[in-house]
């Protein structure tokens, strides 16, 4: 598990940033939502980092 930030969005909704992976970032109209959305978010974004053949700690593996 991995610490996320969820902001209130001033127009309504959501936005999620993930503090252990820059740049990875996703919404959400309700916090569920958006919640649900970094969980895929999190998956592309590591998927990208060893597609680029960058090295991903193992905690981010989990």
């Amino acid at each position: 598990m991995r610490q996320v930030i969820l902001i209130p969005d001033e127009t309504g909704g959501y936005v999620v940033e993930v503090p252990s992976l820059p740049g990875c970032y996703s919404q959400g109209e309700t916090e569920a939502e958006a919640l649900e959305n970094i969980k895929e978010a999190i998956a592309l974004h590591i998927e990208d980092m060893i597609a680029a053949g960058e090295e991903v700690p193992d905690d981010l593996l989990e």
